[in-house]
């Protein structure tokens, strides 16, 4: 059943999750830089295999979530891309609904990995569920994200500030 990508584009192979993913979801983020934006969040196994259950969960209970990004024919994780279901508990339209979200490794960065994976992630989703209004949100600052998510067809319509937290900024797609 997960022997294959579900997608391939020019250069990257999006797999569903499978559950000896955990390491390479932990190599991905474990540089500071690719954290940076990430709630600075540090690598621990038990969030991150929360994160991955919750993502393998996504897609038993509403037929899609996140990628897993690789190299054709590498086993290498070099990104987390997709459309998820979520409950962030803050509402906002941030709960009970499709969100988008993206991290590629820094050594990824600036090579178009996130685009073109969110773009073949985001077609997926469209065709195999219709067209409809999908969330994400962005740390403020987050310049790269900010300019991908416009080029997705994301919008600004709110904020979410969290006491201790850095500013989320919130997009939607509909």
């Amino acid at each position: 059943m997960n022997d294959r990508p579900v997608l391939t584009t020019g250069r990257l192979e999006l797999w569903r999750p499978r559950a000896d993913d955990l390491s390479g979801l932990m190599a991905l983020i474990e540089s500071e830089e690719t954290r940076r934006y990430l709630g600075r969040r540090p690598v621990e196994a038990m969030s991150e295999g929360h994160r991955l259950l919750r993502n393998a969960g996504s897609w038993a209970l509403y037929g899609y979530g996140g990628f897993i990004v690789r190299l054709p024919g590498r086993a290498e994780v070099i990104g987390s891309c997709g459309v998820f279901h979520n409950w962030r508990g803050f509402g906002q339209g941030m709960d009970d609904t499709p969100e988008a979200g993206w991290i590629v490794h820094a050594d990824h960065w600036g090579q178009g990995v996130a685009g073109e994976a969110m773009g073949a992630a985001l077609a997926w989703f469209d065709a195999a569920h219709g067209q409809r209004r999908i969330a994400c949100m962005i740390e403020e600052g987050n310049a790269a994200s900010d300019r991908l998510a416009r080029k997705l067809g994301f919008r600004p319509y709110g904020r979410h500030e969290a006491e201790g937290e850095a500013p989320l900024i919130l997009y939607e797609r509909n």
